[in-house]
């Protein structure tokens, strides 16, 4: 369950509902179906969301971890809640780890946040998720909105435990089908997993 943290940073340089609201609303969905997650309300930290809100990286991952710690708190009916690191450069990933300290359990399953504006540029991501890597080997990455220009590098799903995408969605809808058809889903995920799948045993990284 994403926490529509793009949009409300973007609409409006914050949080229009509080960690409780959100909490409730995580309850209400953890009786549909089977969720798996809720991600955390994070701060995403490329240029243009500073500018928004006016506050440095650091600050943004200061008030990513007060978001977790508050959510932790809360009633969310069982449901794991997905950390996520947060920065710009490798260093902040790396020291956005050592902020969350010991929150972060052996294995834990963590967001990488404010990469899915870099896909044209697959060996920045690589940047991020090895350093992360280093810090933290144990960590399983999830990548948020990495499209298929990002996946096709075998360094990255070498690197990410999975990822989310909303690039089915909006071909569907530029094509004239059903944007919110779970086959249109199934399909893009099928395409990327064939083309993991097809790749050399000795293919170059990039």
């Amino acid at each position: 369950m994403d926490s529509g943290a793009f949009t409300q940073i973007l609409k409006h340089g914050g949080y229009t509902e509080g960690v409780e609201e959100y909490a409730e609303q995580v309850r209400r969905w953890s009786t549909n179906g089977k969720l798996l997650a809720a991600v955390a309300q994070d701060y995403m930290c490329e240029a243009h969301m500073l500018k928004i809100t006016g506050l440095t990286i650091l600050e943004h991952q200061r008030l990513t971890v007060e978001r977790y710690d508050a959510l932790m708190k809360c009633d969310v009916g069982g449901v794991y809640i997905l950390p996520v690191l947060q920065g710009y450069e490798p260093e902040d990933y790396v020291r956005h780890v050592a902020m969350y300290g010991d929150r972060l359990a052996q294995g834990a399953w963590v967001g990488v946040g404010s990469v899915c504006k870099r896909n044209g540029n697959p060996a920045a991501i690589v940047r991020v998720l090895q350093a992360i890597k280093d810090a933290r080997p144990d960590l399983r990455l999830h990548g948020f909105g990495l499209k298929s220009t990002a996946l096709s590098s075998p360094h990255i799903t070498a690197l990410l435990h999975t990822s989310d995408s909303m690039a089915w969605s909006f071909a569907a809808r530029r094509e004239g089908r059903n944007p919110n058809d779970w086959k249109e889903a199934k399909q893009y995920a099928d395409r990327i997993h064939d083309r993991i799948n097809d790749r050399p045993a000795q293919q170059q990284l990039f």
